[in-house]
This record gives structure tokens, C-alpha cells and sequence, in this order.
């Protein structure tokens, strides 16, 4: 029987099915109950116990709270625990994150804890380990967990919020309402959620922020794709004038900091929105429970103190929770637990697969070049795309018809590019180009990604020999002049790492970086 959880990353939470997620949190309601009944022997059915186990902790990022409670979870395991000082690294005299972690990696440590500014920097680093792993005949692939990587995503800590917020449903999967207050654009706890709160069936998330700190689009648009019921609001006290309120509410700290001396000089009312008064007690709901990632900022706190010895607080219980959680999550990982989860068998079909370049039957080609307007003659030899950026503004259109042209290296061919008008009134791009250029696969799809729903006609001896038409891929990625647009991405070119980018296109049809959940239009990802 296969351990699906030995040697896994956690890099997203979505690197955890809901199905194992769901096992995971039994596990750790088993783990919490025999430490509150100091039951040992329980205890000691999740405990790794092995000498070897190695676990190093690379905190590229100032934290207290997520790295003790790793470090104790590993004392529960009698696991080793090394710190990488990054004061005194090679790292800080320019040398790779691969090569580092490969190196540490050799010295047989099975997991690295690692927070970082440095968007997608566990993913990249479980891919490139891995295969170091794998050339080098290492026992085991290493493990990475992202203990918070800018303001990507933060699944260890969603791991937590899930296991307390169940505690306080009732265990319940069926429906959640919950409100999420503070700086939800730079919170990467409240980014995670995005995906995290997919294990309840039916979810309702009311959003409290004023716009300057309103949560970021690609990570909205994932709430709506993922079927929760969003509503907004620029304050606490807008929120309270609703209808319907959440008995369950999330704040964060915000980071006002991150954003430029224009928000500073706001900070006072931004603050003001979303921080909780005493004149709100009388219009919250029966039952309310309130939640924090902590630390709270001490001059201003979202839940001032008067509030912690009130029913509500159950901000500490949470924070208490991580180490129950980690400790699993230590030994899922480690292989201790976990072998007798057995996960459903999953549908192999992917958007992934999904076709993207569909040629026209030979038959329906067999027809003489088009004749063009506005000046645009018909070519014997060479290629026509047609139906660039249609509906887009003729400005819009010529500035990426240049675009399109470098990246399918047409731009030192003879020809030209041409805005027209549709059959429907509406303009659309066109590249001619004469000779006898051909279009390989890689070449399509190149096409494919820079204009999507272009058409792309082969023209000999003045019929159309050939014709294409396009859609977005579902994933662009092993051409070296894509790049995010993310600086604080591992695969951004101002990162000196050399990933190669790779994008998935969302269902918004943007391109969504997969190493730091930046999205993109079809014309942002190129000229890295």
C-alpha cells in the first residue's frame, strides 16, 4: 500500500486534496485530545521518534510564532532541528536558492521549513531538490512547507484556521459564513483561503476593506469560480448595517507599511474601517467568535484587547492549534501516520489536455485568398492572420500586432499588419506576410498564447492551402522569453534564479503564474 502523504510538500494548500484535508483534521481532533487528556500512549501513535529525521528551519523572513511552533512540533517527534542562519549564508553573497537547498538536501534532511519574501520560492525549490534527489540516488525526497512566501499564500497557517473554525462549526462541512476583515491584499492567510474554504459545501464570504485594501482580483476571482457567495463592504460599520451578519469573523493586521507614503497619509481612516469598538458589541450576532493570525500590532490592534476575555476570543485558541497541527502535518510528512488513508480514485481527464489549435477541413480551405479592404491586397505565397484582438481599439490592436510579430519572429520578414472592421462593426488586427514560412507545433502554440482567437491562414499559389484557428492553451510555459510580471517572483528575471516561467490560464482567461499566483492577460507574459 503507497503512503501518499510521505515525503509531499506543502507548498499551496491546494497541494492537499479536499478528501485529504478532511483526514488530515481527524487526525489532529485525535492528536488535540489525547494531549488535552494527556493520553501517552496515543500520543505516541503519531510520534516519528527517529534520530535520522531531520527537519531545517530557513526563515529568510523575521517570524516568531509559525517557527516555534515548528520547532516544538519537532521536539514532540524527537526529530533533529537545524537552523539555516542567513546572516552569515552564501545566499547573501548572491549564490543560487537551488544550489543551496540541493547541498542541505545531501546531508539527508528530510523537510525544510522555509519563509521567504520570495513568491513561489518551495515550489520551485521541491521540483529542483526532487530531481537532485532522484540524479543522486538520495534515500528520500526532500519535503518543503511554506511557512508564508510574500503575500502568495500561507497553507500551514490555513491548515490551522480550517481545523479551529471547524471546532467552532460544529464539525460541520456543509455551510460556513464567515466575514474577513483587515488588509486583504497583502494577506496572504486571507489568499489561501481562496482554495482552503473548499471543503465546506456551501460557503458565503462577506469582504471588509476599503478599496486600498481590498483583496486582489486573481485571488477574488478564485472565491467566485470556487462557488462562494461574495459580498463587500468598505467598513465594519457599513458591515453592521447589513442583513444578514457572520457569526464567525477572520481580521488581519494591516500592512500599511508595504504601501507608499500616499496610504500612509491615510493610514488613520483606513485603519478606522476596519478596526472593532466597543459601540459594535450591541449589533453583533449571539455567538460570534473572532479569529486572528497574530501578532496583532501592539498601538493598533484590529481586535483591541478589551476583547480577549470575551467569548469571542478565539483567536488564542487558534493560535494554540498550530502546533497540534504542525505536529501532524510533521508526521503525515515523516510517514509515521497516514497509511491507512486510501483516496478515491481521481478523474484523469484535465483542462490541462484541453485543444487548442483546430485546423479547418481540407475541403473548406480549398477556397482563394480573401480579398482584403482598406488596401490590403491578397498574397500568391505566405501567410494572412486574421481577427487579432477583435473588438479591442485600433491603437490597442497595431501596439500588439508588433508584439505578436517578435514573439513568432515575423518582425524581420517583409509585409505587413493592417487594422480592418468586421462584419460586425467591429476592428480586428491583420498580419500578412509573403514567402514560405511554415508553422511547427511549438510555433502554433506560441501563436496561440501571444493571439488567442487569431486565424491563421497558409496561402500557395493564391488559394489557402491551409487554415487554423485558435484558443487560449490552457498553459503556456518552456519558452524563455515568457516572465512574470511579479518582481518577488522566483521566476521573475530580476530574481537571478533562472526558472523558467509557466502560466495556467484561469477561467477568466488570464494566465496565472504557478509559482506565485500572479495573473496576467495574454499579452503581459512575454519579452522576460
Amino acid at each position: 500500500m503507497s503512503h501518499v502523504f510521505k515525503s509531499r510538500s506543502l507548498t499551496i494548500i491546494n497541494d492537499l486534496s479536499i478528501e485529504e484535508r478532511k483526514y488530515f483534521f481527524t487526525k489532529v481532533k485525535e492528536l488535540k485530545q489525547a494531549i488535552v487528556s494527556d493520553d501517552k500512549a496515543k500520543m505516541d501513535e503519531f510520534r516519528i521518534n527517529d534520530p535520522d529525521f531531520g527537519m531545517y528551519e530557513v526563515f529568510l523572513e523575521d517570524s516568531t510564532r509559525t517557527k516555534e511552533s515548528f520547532r516544538n512540533a519537532a521536539k514532540f517527534h524527537h526529530a533533529k532541528v537545524n537552523e539555516l542562519l542567513t546572516d552569515h549564508s552564501s545566499i547573501n553573497k548572491g549564490e543560487s536558492y537551488s544550489d543551496t537547498f540541493n547541498m542541505l538536501s545531501g546531508y539527508h534532511n528530510s523537510v525544510f521549513i522555509i519563509r521567504s519574501k520570495v513568491e513561489g520560492l518551495c515550489k520551485h525549490l521541491s521540483d529542483s531538490c526532487g530531481a537532485y534527489a532522484e540524479r543522486n540516488h538520495l534515500p528520500c525526497k526532500p519535503a518543503f512547507i511554506n511557512a508564508g512566501d510574500g503575500k502568495h499564500e500561507h497553507p500551514t497557517q490555513e491548515l490551522l484556521d480550517e481545523f479551529t473554525i471547524l471546532e467552532d462549526n460544529n464539525w460541520s462541512y456543509e455551510n460556513l459564513h464567515i466575514a474577513m476583515v483587515g488588509d486583504l491584499f497583502h494577506g496572504r492567510t486571507i489568499n489561501s483561503k481562496a482554495n482552503g474554504l473548499t471543503i465546506f459545501k456551501h460557503v458565503e464570504v462577506d469582504l471588509i476593506a476599503p478599496k486600498e485594501l481590498e483583496m486582489q482580483e486573481a485571488y477574488l476571482q478564485k472565491m467566485k469560480d470556487n462557488g462562494f457567495i461574495i459580498r463587500q463592504f468598505a467598513s465594519i460599520d457599513a458591515y453592521l448595517s447589513s442583513s444578514k451578519i457572520a457569526k464567525l469573523w477572520y481580521f488581519t493586521r494591516p500592512q500599511l507599511e508595504r504601501m507608499g507614503e500616499r496610504i500612509l497619509q491615510k493610514q488613520d481612516e483606513l485603519r478606522e474601517a476596519i478596526t472593532f469598538k466597543p459601540e459594535f458589541l450591541s449589533r453583533i450576532p449571539e455567538g460570534c467568535k473572532f479569529y486572528h493570525p497574530l501578532p496583532r500590532h501592539k498601538m493598533f490592534p484590529t481586535i483591541p484587547t478589551f476583547l480577549d476575555n470575551t467569548p469571542m476570543n478565539a483567536w488564542e485558541r487558534q493560535a494554540i492549534n498550530g502546533m497540534y497541527v504542525r505536529i501532524v502535518l510533521l508526521g503525515l510528512i515523516g510517514g509515521k501516520i497516514g497509511s491507512d488513508f486510501q483516496p478515491k480514485e481521481e478523474d484523469c481527464n484535465s483542462y490541462h489536455d484541453e485543444e487548442y489549435i483546430f485546423q479547418v477541413p481540407e475541403e473548406a480551405c480549398n477556397t482563394k485568398a480573401k480579398k482584403y479592404g482598406e488596401g490590403v491586397h491578397p498574397i500568391q505565397n505566405g501567410l494572412v492572420i486574421d481577427h487579432i484582438c477583435h473588438g479591442e481599439t485600433p491603437s490597442e490592436i497595431r501596439s500588439h500586432m508588433g508584439l505578436i510579430s517578435k514573439v513568432i519572429k515575423l518582425d524581420n520578414d517583409k509585409g505587413g499588419e493592417w487594422v480592418s472592421e468586421s462584419s460586425d462593426h467591429q476592428f480586428k488586427g491583420i498580419i500578412f506576410r509573403p514567402g514560405n514560412k511554415e508553422f511547427s507545433r511549438k510555433e502554433m502554440k506560441r501563436l496561440a498564447a501571444v493571439a488567442p482567437g487569431c486565424t491563421l491562414n497558409i496561402i500557395k499559389d493564391g488559394r489557402v492551402k491551409s487554415k487554423y484557428r485558435t484558443k487560449m492553451p490552457p498553459r503556456i510555459y518552456n519558452f524563455d522569453d515568457l516572465g512574470c510580471k511579479n518582481e518577488q517572483c522566483i521566476s521573475s528575471a530580476k530574481m537571478g534564479e533562472k526558472v523558467p516561467a509557466m502560466f495556467y490560464r484561469s477561467t477568466d482567461n488570464k494566465y496565472v503564474c504557478a509559482y506565485c499566483g500572479e495573473a496576467h492577460s495574454f499579452k503581459e507574459i512575454w519579452g522576460n
